[in-house]
């Protein structure tokens, strides 16, 4: 069994390691091709100085060059920093500026929209470009095809790596301010993947459609679990829904993972024969799939086998509900996937009773390392397991998610609420505090409140509640605003105008009645 990232590649290549590893469009790359290519671009970050643990940001779609640079970074001892595609400038330098990032690889147009940002990383010291003409690279970037076609001349030993070291930094909302960066070490990786790849029951002749960015632990695991198993992955970036159905059909897809706003786009789609005798499994996270939505996704997939399952960045995955139980236990986040130990913790420490309500704990080789740079927030989200849990030993690290389920009479999960007020739309974990700093750099804006209220097909809608004293306020304007400054999957979808917003005792904008004042504001698209 593999200890860091980048053996999952060579113990899949034990066999045949002319077997197909990524797809992309029209193109292939096999894993004696994905190994070669990665070894190669590995000693030209040795060179350029990269050293155990440093960091390294790749923003980029999901392309060849983005998975290579996954496995180049691991081999040379860094920490590879997937930065989701659909941020704009502003959160990509924050990500850049937060973790010290070393070296950015990127494509041209990105460069260019980071360009006036990056002075300020000062971390940063070298710039790679994927898809530049070696005769317009700018004078301070290097080439990825010059690098990739370039023997290095590396010197002296590599670095020593272990299981324990850092491999990668996601970033996550959080519910106050700005994204964490959450540490993931080599051994937190190849456990998820082990683990997913067990009960999914992964193999070689799997092909998987990644359509999730690799900056969601969710979509990073497309690679880790096929390319573990043998298996290949096929890169896409869609615009419509019924993109992902024909790509189903055209590579003819065993697995695919989507979030619950994409699954009630795809479960309204005819599917053709093609995709139906092709697709073994399905997966859902993110959030809870509807019941309707599944109804209708296992009548368009009736010999699909579908996989409900509960994760969270800090733990990768925690539950599933097995296929067999699906009819059994409706509306089940199932229970702990292999090698986790999930438990539901009371107030009072105490471990709850079948239909009493508690907070979700996991324990496992799954637990990241804590959040970047953050220790104060580290402490709060992972703390020590209760002692009688781990065997009068030494305190444990557990993940205390902030999540409220209960469990039946048979151990079976269900999902109750959060603690906190994250928004969680189109898959997305949101931060109201993130918005609501970028909505007061408009003018006019005396308060603002950013909550998350039903939505059919989102999960949670953002809606803005506001307070103004500007008779010349324009929500046209500050949509155009939201655009410029944010995603699309931050993007409010209504905004209300009050003329004052709700407090609680303590002074605070009391977000829990505006929730409820709002909540069926989408009623009417249900």
């Amino acid at each position: 069994m593999p200890t860091l990232f980048h053996h999952t590649l060579t113990r899949s290549t034990q066999t045949d390691n002319s077997s197909e590893a990524l797809l992309h469009k029209d193109k292939v790359k096999s894993y004696q091709e994905l190994i070669s290519e990665s070894d190669q671009i590995s000693a030209h970050l040795t060179n350029l100085g990269v050293l155990k643990s440093d960091r390294v940001a790749v923003y980029l779609p999901k392309q060849f060059e983005t998975v290579v640079s996954f496995y180049a970074i691991s081999m040379a001892g860094g920490a590879f920093v997937p930065v989701n595609p659909l941020l704009k400038a502003q959160q990509v330098a924050y990500i850049l500026n937060d973790c010290g990032c070393k070296i950015l690889i990127t494509s041209l147009s990105r460069y260019k929209q980071l360009k006036s940002s990056l002075d300020e990383i000062h971390s940063l010291q070298t710039v790679i470009l994927t898809d530049c003409p070696l005769e317009q690279t700018p004078n301070n970037c290097m080439n990825w095809i010059q690098l990739a076609e370039a023997r290095a001349a590396t010197g002296g030993e590599p670095p020593t790596i272990i299981s324990k070291d850092i491999a990668a930094i996601l970033y996550t909302s959080g519910s106050t301010g700005n994204p964490k960066g959450v540490v993931l070490s080599h051994s937190n990786l190849i456990a998820g993947a082990k683990s997913v790849s067990e009960y999914l029951e992964n193999h070689s002749g799997d092909r998987l459609l990644a359509v999730l960015p690799f900056s969601f632990d969710y979509g990073l695991s497309q690679i880790t679990t096929a390319l573990l198993s043998g298996g290949s992955v096929v890169l896409m970036e869609y615009l419509f829904p019924r993109d992902v159905v024909n790509a189903v059909a055209t590579y003819q897809i065993t697995g695919l993972a989507a979030v619950p706003p994409l699954w009630v786009q795809l479960a309204e789609l005819e599917w053709p024969q093609e995709a139906v005798d092709s697709l073994r499994y399905f997966t859902n996270s993110g959030g809870a799939m509807p019941l309707a939505t599944l109804a209708k996704l296992r009548t368009s997939l009736p010999k699909t086998s579908p996989y409900l399952m509960y994760g969270l960045t800090e733990a990768f995955r925690s539950t599933y509900l097995p296929p067999a139980e699906v009819d059994r236990k409706p509306g089940s986040m199932g229970k702990a996937i292999p090698d986790a130990h999930i438990l539901v913790i009371n107030e009072q420490g105490e471990e709850c009773a079948a239909g009493e309500e508690g907070e979700l704990v996991h324990r496992g080789p799954h637990v990241a390392m804590g959040y970047w740079n953050a220790p104060q927030k580290t402490a709060e989200r992972f703390k020590p397991a209760p002692q009688k849990h781990c065997d009068g030993l030494t305190s444990e690290i557990a993940v205390w998610s902030g999540d409220t389920v209960v469990k039946d009479e048979e151990g079976y999960l269900y999902f109750i609420g959060r603690k906190d007020d994250m928004i969680k739309s189109s898959g997305y974990r949101i931060s109201p505090s993130e918005i609501e700093e970028i909505v007061y750099q408009f003018p006019s804006i005396k308060e603002v409140s950013a909550i998350g209220v039903p939505h059919p097909q989102l999960g949670q809608a953002i809606v803005l509640v506001i307070k103004t004293e500007y008779e010349e306020f324009s929500e046209e304007a500050l949509l155009k605003h939201c655009q410029k400054q944010m995603p699309n999957f931050m993007q409010p979808k209504a905004i209300k105008v009050v003329a004052d917003l709700p407090r609680n005792p303590n002074g605070k904008i009391n977000r829990k009645q505006l929730v409820k004042t709002y909540n069926d504001l989408f009623a009417w698209s249900r």
